[in-house]
């Protein structure tokens, strides 16, 4: 498997290296189709008496399908008792089951993904192997549509078919290309220019670039992760070119990820235990501060937003989960309240009650969609904000075991992309600060 793996990895560098240069396009470097025959072949056997080397490879496989069978049958035990394993039936339902173990299973794999290397050869195939597990459920997932069935003696009947369920059947094949193309990202950084030192060595450095080590402060203030080295002179051009190249790559992929995502979200039903739980009105869901600005005569949600405190990512969180809030409350249903009375007295009122209510659906209506105008400018300044409470609660309560493993593969895919470009951010960070700093002491 060693072999075969190198090879993989060469050719997926090698992928990379060619579309940096401008030889290929990117779809070109996720492709397998240039790798070589030789990987693919099929090992030679070797001529024994009474073919002892193919039953002593029977029996290895025997001996390895066991322990996968039985790793099997506990994952769909889980996934069956809603992971409540005393069986007592109080275990959560089978969509969120699923959300739960694909969520896990990516922590476990890439949970710890802070340098960039080659994911070991054990947690690529525990990573597919389990996936597949997971995913199979999507197979028996279809839907009826009608269709005409033509008999021999001519006669045409309508009858019900199944086929694969429209959102799963697109977008499905989809992030499995994603994932398999963020696994060949990881792949190509194999014999790099650069390397890790762990914060808080600080034994004696040959390069001298312990000097700049402190003065790099990383954004997310991440001070557990390892920090980046380069050599003396910094990285070589075409290295750059190929970094850039690959964290180009893996933003597009966030954003497919991200777009899937927020699809399968938006289809997901509001919860009813989500809306008993909502305020009464806007003011008490946004504040005094964000209900003035967004109910005076000239709202503007840019204005708005640079007058508010989004220092921190929390912050940001908080205010979005609120102003999300605040759509459902605007635009929730106001039961209508009996008229008592009869006569022209009763009918006056009745009609003064109907005028005053379409007055207040349409201030309603124009504040729900100024809301929405705020929470789009949000998350535009924040593309990488976490899940609201709405989101949240959605996953929690949702039924639909598709939408579930549409929502959850996503999500994860999303994370780890990010985390690919957060990392490589961080070493040509280095690399930059690495150059400048030898600037100042050459000048």
């Amino acid at each position: 498997m060693g072999s075969g793996e190198e090879e993989r990895g060469g050719a997926s560098e090698a992928a990379f290296t060619d579309s940096a240069d401008g030889s290929s396009s990117s779809s070109d470097a996720a492709s397998t189709d240039d790798w070589p025959a030789l990987a693919l072949a099929a090992p030679k056997k070797t001529p024994a008496c009474g073919g002892a080397p193919d039953a002593e490879m029977s029996g290895k496989q025997k001996r390895r399908a066991g322990p996968e069978m039985e790793l099997m049958k506990e994952r769909f035990a889980k996934l069956l008792l809603g992971e409540d394993m005393s069986g007592s039936g109080k275990g959560v339902c089978t969509a969120l089951a699923i959300a739960n173990a694909i969520t896990n299973l990516c922590a476990t794999i890439f949970g710890q993904l802070w340098r960039l290397e080659p994911l070991q050869p054990e947690k690529k195939a525990m990573w597919r192997r389990e996936m597949d597990w997971l995913l199979c459920i999507s197979d028996h997932i279809v839907e009826l549509v009608p269709t005409w069935q033509s008999f021999p003696d001519g006669t045409r009947l309508e009858i019900m078919t199944s086929r694969p369920r429209s959102d799963l059947y697109i977008n499905l094949p989809a992030l499995r290309k994603l994932d398999h193309m963020l696994l060949e990202i990881l792949d190509s950084f194999r014999d790099t220019e650069f390397w890790y030192v762990d914060q808080g060595i600080c034994a004696a450095d040959c390069d001298g670039s312990a000097s700049f080590r402190a003065a790099f402060h990383r954004r997310d203030d991440k001070w557990w992760l390892p920090v980046p080295r380069v050599p003396p002179g910094g990285l070589r051009d075409k290295t750059r070119k190929q970094l850039q190249h690959k964290r180009d790559c893996a933003n597009q992929i966030l954003k497919a990820a991200m777009a899937i995502n927020s699809n399968a979200l938006a289809e997901m039903d509001v919860p009813e235990s989500y809306l008993d739980s909502l305020p009464k009105n806007g003011r008490a869901t946004l504040g005094d501060v964000i209900y003035r600005y967004i109910t005076s005569d000239h709202f503007s949600p840019e204005c708005l937003l640079d007058s508010l405190d989004l220092s921190t990512e929390y912050q940001a969180l908080e205010i979005a989960s609120r102003v999300e809030a605040s759509v459902h409350v605007w635009r929730r249903r106001v039961p209508a309240k009996p008229v008592n009375g009869l006569g022209r007295t009763a009918s006056a009122r009745s009609w003064s009650m109907v005028r005053d209510m379409l007055m207040d659906s349409e201030k309603r209506e124009l504040l729900a969609e100024r809301a929405e105008g705020l929470l789009i400018c949000l998350k535009q300044r924040f593309p990488a904000l976490t899940q609201t409470s709405l989101d949240m609660s959605k996953i929690q309560y949702n039924k639909d075991v598709g939408k579930s493993i549409l929502e959850s593969y996503s999500r994860v895919l999303e994370s780890l992309a990010s985390n690919i470009v957060a990392r490589i951010d961080d070493l040509l960070n280095i690399d930059e600060l690495n150059r400048h700093v030898e600037q100042l002491s050459s000048g």
